[in-house]
């Protein structure tokens, strides 16, 4: 079938984007209401940079759900919107994807510096409020993109449609940013590795420390992997490699696995701090015991337990254990 006449086939996975969104959307505000509300209420955690980045995370990532549903909905419905509500709409979106990939980076940043430099971050990273000034910071980066991008097709006719391919726009320079992002995440964490592998962390003996990085590795995967393979099936299909139903078969399909993934991995990054667990614990009993049961597979021995008990008996602790404590947070 030649792509001239080729039939449209995204209104259907159109209606499947939105109901995965939605889900995805109702899922995250759950868990913002409660993981949030427990950073914000706490002195002692809303001055740790490591918690405040983590209530950035989850709110970047709950504005993209939140408005993602929104957008396919209209979509669906081929609603005729003005163009000033659909470039608010496209800015939103851009922008919320992009501080999730900032935030990440400074998450990545914040892990280097505790474990590669902890006199350093310690004497400095944990006083004031530059963590949430960092966040401020962050969207206003993320706001560069789609205003580049709005203001470059500013004279273009208004037809009152606001679909994918107004979100589309600027393909090349997403990459880079994506790219960008991913070579400072890269470099953070194989400098953790390296750190861990000079104090005798990160051997097979260690099953803790090497869950840890696997953890923290596949949660930033499914941020990062949709970026490319959709990158990757775009080329595909302009090269003629696929068909336009393939690739929006795939498209749809990546969309929904890593969007489910994405509402849970900052909730599992943020349960894995056991300051946060307590709170939790204490402010929502009945929450975190269906939490325990649910998440169990991730947290199971760093709920009931201390992550490591011999650190509450001892003054002699040893530099891997620092290093683990520190790489969790």
């Amino acid at each position: 079938m030649s792509r001239n006449n080729t039939t449209e086939v995204t209104s259907d996975y159109t209606c499947v984007r939105f109901y995965v969104s939605t889900i995805s959307f109702s899922v995250l505000l759950f868990f913002n209401l409660i993981i949030n509300w427990a950073i914000v209420r706490e002195e002692r955690l809303r001055r740790h940079a490591r918690f405040v980045l983590i209530f950035h995370l989850l709110v970047s990532a709950l504005v993209h759900l939140g408005m993602s549903s929104v957008f396919y909905y209209q979509i669906h419905l081929d609603t005729r919107l003005s163009r000033s509500a659909c470039m608010a709409m496209i800015t939103i979106l851009i922008s919320s994807a992009s501080n999730i990939l900032l935030t990440l980076t400074a998450m990545a940043l914040d892990r280097f510096c505790a474990v590669c430099h902890p006199m350093r971050y310690s004497s400095v990273c944990n006083k004031g409020h530059w963590p949430w000034l960092l966040g401020v910071f962050t969207w206003m980066v993320a706001l560069v993109i789609p205003l580049s991008l709005l203001f470059k097709d500013s004279d273009a006719p208004d037809r009152g449609e606001c679909g994918r391919e107004q979100l589309k726009k600027g393909e090349l320079q997403k990459v880079l940013f994506i790219g960008l992002c991913t070579l400072i995440i890269l470099y953070s964490y194989v400098r953790i590795l390296v750190e861990g592998r000079r104090l005798g962390v990160l051997n097979r003996r260690n099953r803790a420390g090497c869950r840890t990085i696997a953890l923290h590795g596949s949660q930033l995967a499914v941020y990062l992997l949709p970026n490319f393979v959709n990158f990757v099936l775009s080329i595909l299909y302009k090269r003629e490699f696929i068909q336009r139903e393939t690739k929006e078969l795939s498209a749809v399909v990546v969309f929904a696995f890593f969007s489910l993934a994405q509402c849970v991995a900052p909730v599992v990054y943020g349960l894995r701090k056991e300051e946060l667990l307590e709170q939790l614990s204490r402010r929502f009993p009945c929450c975190s015991r269906y939490l325990k049961s649910v998440l169990g597979w991730t947290v199971l021995s760093w709920w009931f337990d201390p992550p490591f008990p011999e650190l509450t008996t001892s003054r002699n602790t040893s530099k891997s254990d620092v290093f683990l404590l520190t790489l969790i947070g």
